[in-house]
């Protein structure tokens, strides 16, 4: 049977299609009907209570795009956006892209929405750390892309090694509640783990397997030393009490002992305002469903001029447009593409472009960023943002 992914193949050829697209296009060619359309996505609204969003998923638009003959224009990979702001727009003969709606809008509706998460959640770390640790909760074939996505969002490292590799990244973890298991004794798990593993792998102990996280914490420090980089605190929903409360205790009991360099890594139902009611005691985060099964991007993908005359359904704005910034006070516009550049009515500076040129009839007109590079647009950005 196989696992139930499609191939690259079959994404390419169009066969990941909603069914009315296809019936679309058999309707048009049967009247020999193929205009040149230009679509924008946007989304109307945003999940929750986010007032912004990062734009991610662009890399494998422009994989599905380059393809065929069409042009791009698109927001950089990592870019801040706001509710009914244009993020992408594709122009071409309808019939040569009209199929791939499906697959275009699935490219960054999930990628955007994992990669606002993850920049959520870092926002309010700060400068903890935060590492993405929910590719279990998904289809394992999806754990490069959700991985890639949180990376970009913001997250220090990733778990998933195939993921890691694939950003050029090593991969970030603990020690696991399975070795302290079998092992059935924690100084036996701890020191099996120390012996194993490489110096570049920091010594990170689970303290809450068999007993109080303050006995454990302090038993870790014991038996690791100066090697304790971090304890973990991942327990159970079902016998935390006043989670802060036992941080603070764990804290002090490491200090007053000579282990005010040990970090306090906590992990289990982590979300950002978790974070933020943490951050007085914790060093660092593992964030794993939050991020994995975080709610999409809701864009839509309209058509908003036909042979170059504005056109839209209902309740659309019509005419391709261009998203402008002030690089000075932050504020945005959107104008018609064909619209001169303006000037901030706030400040009086001139604008910046947002949307630039991607692909023209099907040729990349520029390389991609590099994870790590559009990781640096986010956290640049989340200084202009608040949650």
């Amino acid at each position: 049977m196989g696992f139930q992914t499609a191939s690259d193949d079959c994404i390419k050829k169009g066969r990941v299609t909603d069914v009315y697209f296809e019936r679309v296009a058999r309707s048009l060619e049967g009247r020999g009907i193929n205009p040149l359309v230009s679509m924008e996505v946007r989304a109307t609204d945003l999940p929750g209570d986010w007032e912004w969003a990062i734009f991610a998923g662009l890399a494998e638009v422009l994989e599905l795009a380059q393809e065929l003959p069409v042009s791009l224009r698109a927001l950089e990979e990592g870019d801040i956006f706001h509710a009914g702001e244009p993020v992408l727009q594709v122009s071409g003969k309808y019939l040569d892209f009209g199929v791939y709606e499906t697959a275009i809008l699935g490219l960054i509706c999930q990628a955007s929405g994992i990669a606002t998460s993850a920049a959520r959640c870092k926002h309010a770390a700060g400068e903890r750390t935060v590492i993405s640790f929910g590719a279990r909760r998904m289809h394992p074939a999806l754990a490069p892309m959700i991985e890639r996505n949180a990376f970009v969002g913001g997250c220090d490292g990733v778990a998933v090694v195939e993921s890691a590799v694939r950003i050029g990244e090593e991969p970030s973890g603990t020690m696991s509640h399975t070795l302290i298991l079998c092992a059935r004794d924690e100084r036996v798990a701890f020191e099996a783990f120390d012996e194993s593993m490489g110096p570049d792998v920091k010594r990170i102990a689970l303290v809450d397997t068999f007993q109080d996280e303050k006995f454990g914490a302090l038993f870790a420090a014991e038996v690791l030393g100066e090697k304790l980089f971090a304890v973990r605190l991942d327990t159970p929903g079902s016998r935390r009490g006043d989670f802060p409360r036992i941080m603070e205790e764990v804290r002090w009991e490491l200090d007053i002992r000579g282990f005010e360099d040990v970090k306090l890594f906590i992990s289990g139902g982590i979300d950002e305002y978790k974070i933020l009611d943490y951050n007085r005691c914790a060093d660092a985060y593992g964030v794993g469903t939050h991020i994995s099964n975080s709610p999409v991007v809701n864009y839509s993908m309209d058509i908003v001029e036909i042979d170059g005359v504005p056109m839209a359904k209902r309740g659309k704005k019509s005419g391709l447009k261009q998203l402008w910034s002030c690089p000075s006070c932050g504020a945005r516009i959107q104008t018609l593409s064909s619209s001169d550049r303006p000037e901030c009515r706030e400040c009086g500076e001139e604008m910046k472009a947002m949307l630039s040129e991607k692909l023209d009839s099907g040729d990349r007109l520029s390389g991609d960023l590099t994870p790590r590079q559009i990781r640096s647009r986010v956290l640049e950005g989340l200084s202009t943002v608040r949650l």
